[in-house]
C-alpha cells in the first residue's frame, strides 16, 4: 500500500502526536509498505529515528508572512524556498514562537479557509508537488486543523483521504472568539470531504462525533503504540526515597501543580516519610512562571531539595528517568485523547495512578497498570499514591500487569495492524 501521511512538526518539542505518526510509518515501512511521512509547519523531532522526509509543506515561516504581511501571498516558489528550508524552519524552531491567542485564532481561521485563506499559494505548492508524485492509495491528514485540505487534494488525486483525531479539541477550547466558533463551523463544514476519522482512542471516538458533527460510522479507533524496544522493567532500589514522576508537557493543563499539591499533602501529613517528587517533559518560555510558582511552594513548604525539574530528555535518558520511578501521576486538567506516558511508564513496569477521564480510564482499565483517581482532587491524587506507598506487593503486581498488557495492546506493532485494517476498509469501501 502507497500512503502519504501528513504530520504537524511542534518546532523543538517532542510531541505526542508527532513520535505516533513516526513510529506508525517506522512500522508500516518495515512491513514494506510505501509511506511517505510529510512534516508540516516544521521538521518534526522524534526520539526515535526520524523516518519524515526532508521537505516540509506548510512551512511555519511562510505560514506566519503570508498570513500578515500581504506581499509575500504572492512571491515567486524560488524566493520562497529561502525561508522554506529546513535549515531556516530549524533555526526558527529555536527561538519561541508567539502564541498570542488573537494571532492563533487568525492563523487558524485562515488555514481552515483552505484556498479561501491568506495561504493559498502553500496549497497550490503542495497540489503542484503531488502532480509529479507516483499517486498514493490513501493519504492521512495529522488532525482536523488541516482538514481543508481534504477536497483539493480528493479533487486532484480521486483517492480517499482519511483525517487522524488526536487532540484538537484543547487547541480549539483555547482561541478566543469568534475564532473558536469559526474554526468549529469550518471544520464541521469540510467533515463531508474525508472518508474516514482516526481516533486515537475510544474515549475521542465517542466524543468527536458531538464535538464536530462526524457521523459516529465514519471513524475508526487506532489506539495509540509505542516501540518498546529497550524498554525494561525496572527494579526497585530499597535504598532510595520512595520516588513519584511526572512525566508530560510542563503546562497547567497537564496537571503538575495539582500532583504537587498531593506531594505536599503526603508530606504534610507524616504519612510518606522519605520521598521525592522527579519531574521531565518540555516546558514552553511562557510556563516557565507557571513552574517557578510551583517550586516556590514546595520551598514555603520545606520541600525544596525534594523537587527537581529534568528538563527535556531523549529516548535513552527517558527510559532511565521512567525505571527510577516507583510511580508516575500526571493529573491532567482535561479529558486527555492519548496519554502516551502512560503506556512508557507503563512498559517500563511503573504503574500509574491518574484521573478517571478521557482516554485514562480505558489505558488503566484495560492494561490493568495503576489506580484510577477522583479527576482535579489533590487529595484524591495523594490518597492513590500512598495506596502503593503502603502496598509495595500491589505497586509490583500493577507495574509487572501494565508492562504485559502494553505489549499486548499498545505496541507499534499493534497500531500498525489497526492502522492497515481502517485503511484497508476505507479503500475497500
Amino acid at each position: 500500500m502507497k500512503i502519504l501521511y501528513l504530520t504537524g512538526g511542534a518546532g523543538q518539542m517532542y510531541c505526542g502526536s508527532c513520535l505516533r505518526d513516526n513510529a506508525l510509518a517506522t512500522e508500516l515501512l518495515a512491513r514494506g509498505h510505501d509511506v511517505i511521512l510529510m512534516p508540516v509547519y516544521t521538521p518534526t523531532r522524534t526520539d526515535e529515528p526520524n523516518v519524515s522526509k526532508e521537505k516540509v509543506f506548510f512551512g511555519g515561516i511562510s505560514v506566519y508572512l503570508e498570513q500578515y504581511v500581504p506581499m509575500f501571498r504572492a512571491t515567486p516558489s524560488w524566493l520562497d524556498g529561502l525561508w522554506d528550508s529546513t535549515f531556516m524552519l530549524k533555526m526558527a524552531a529555536r527561538h519561541s514562537i508567539s502564541t498570542s491567542p488573537k494571532m492563533l485564532g487568525e492563523m487558524t481561521v485562515s488555514m481552515l479557509k483552505g484556498t479561501g485563506g491568506f495561504q493559498k499559494k502553500e496549497i497550490t505548492k503542495m497540489l503542484d508537488w503531488l502532480r509529479h508524485e507516483p499517486p498514493p492509495d490513501i493519504v492521512s491528514l495529522p488532525y482536523t486543523l488541516l482538514i481543508s485540505l481534504a477536497e483539493p487534494i480528493k479533487e486532484l488525486l480521486g483517492r480517499p483521504v482519511c483525517c487522524t483525531l488526536q487532540g484538537e479539541d484543547l487547541f480549539l477550547e483555547g482561541l478566543l472568539e469568534p475564532y473558536r466558533s469559526e474554526a468549529l463551523d469550518l471544520i464541521r463544514a469540510n467533515v463531508k470531504h474525508v472518508d474516514a476519522f482516526i481516533a486515537v482512542s475510544d474515549y475521542y471516538a465517542e466524543f468527536m462525533p458531538g464535538y464536530l458533527s462526524i457521523p459516529r460510522e465514519k471513524i475508526r479507533v487506532v489506539p495509540l503504540g509505542i516501540n518498546l524496544q529497550g524498554y525494561e522493567q525496572k527494579s526497585r532500589q530499597d535504598s532510595r526515597p520512595f520516588t513519584i514522576g511526572f512525566f508530560a508537557r510542563v503546562a497547567p493543563e497537564k496537571g503538575l501543580h495539582v500532583l504537587a499539591e498531593a506531594y505536599r499533602i503526603l508530606r504534610k501529613s507524616g504519612d510518606l516519610p522519605q520521598a521525592r517528587l522527579e519531574v521531565a517533559g518540555y516546558m514552553a518560555p511562557e510556563h516557565q512562571k507557571y513552574l517557578g510558582d510551583i517550586e516556590q511552594e514546595m520551598t514555603k513548604a520545606g520541600l525544596k531539595s525534594e523537587f527537581s525539574y529534568r528538563g527535556v530528555l531523549d529516548r535513552k535518558e527517558k527510559i532511565f528517568f521512567l525505571r527510577g520511578l516507583d510511580v508516575l501521576s500526571v493529573p491532567a486538567a482535561y479529558d486527555e485523547p492519548k496519554g502516551i506516558f502512560l503506556l512508557e511508564a507503563m512498559a517500563c513496569g511503573v504503574p500509574v495512578v491518574q484521573p478517571r477521564r478521557g482516554a485514562f480510564t480505558e489505558i488503566v482499565e484495560k492494561t490493568g497498570g495503576g489506580l484510577l483517581v477522583e479527576p482535579d482532587n489533590p487529595q484524591s491524587v495523594a490518597e492513590g499514591l500512598l495506596k502503593l506507598y503502603r502496598d509495595p506487593a500491589l505497586a509490583a503486581k500493577l507495574g509487572a500487569t501494565g508492562a504485559v498488557k502494553v505489549r499486548e495492546h499498545y505496541s507499534a506493532s499493534r497500531m500498525a495492524d489497526r492502522a492497515l485494517e481502517a485503511y484497508e476498509s476505507v479503500l475497500s469501501s
